[in-house]
């Protein structure tokens, strides 16, 4: 070898370095929240749990029943649009059915 290609960098020998990308965060996660009331009927809060929430029959129910028991219940965790559109529509299906039920929803 030459030394002649040894010396082509006219004096720079820095290494270029990408400008490192800055670190993503995970977007906030939000928790559904079934709230109790005294007037929904069990089988209507069911129906909500398996259709808008996609739980099966059995943990619908269990969820059902600390709704009942404990005045509220996690329905599903989701990032915020997603959860902002299921209290929306729990909400709305509700009202439309004539029930009281309400959903909220916190961050995690």
């Amino acid at each position: 070898m030459s030394d002649k290609h040894d010396h082509d960098w006219h004096g720079d020998n820095q290494l270029a370095v990408a400008p490192s990308k800055p670190e993503l965060k995970q977007p906030p996660k939000y928790c559904v929240v079934m709230i109790n009331d005294d007037y929904t009927p069990m089988d209507f809060v069911i129906e909500v749990l398996e259709g808008l929430f996609s739980m099966g029959s059995e943990k619908a129910t269990r969820t059902m029943m600390q709704v009942h028991t404990e005045g509220q219940a996690p329905c599903g965790i989701f990032t915020f649009e997603i959860a902002e559109a299921k209290v929306e529509q729990a909400n709305s299906y509700a009202q439309q059915h004539g029930h009281p039920l309400q959903c909220t929803m916190e961050e995690e």
